[in-house]
């Protein structure tokens, strides 16, 4: 978790709330696309 820590400052750091929002919608896109994979892989039909 240290790298995670680091990012995360060196984000807020750089140019305030800008790199970190950025961070935060790039983390939260992935984690819809992911989402949206793992439930929607169950409607996989086998024939």
């Amino acid at each position: 978790m240290d790298h995670v820590d680091h990012v995360i400052s060196a984000a807020a750091s750089d140019q305030g709330a800008g790199n970190l929002l950025r961070i935060v919608l790039i983390v939260g896109v992935l984690g819809a696309v992911f989402l949206a994979w793992f439930l929607l892989r169950g409607y996989k039909r086998d024939d």
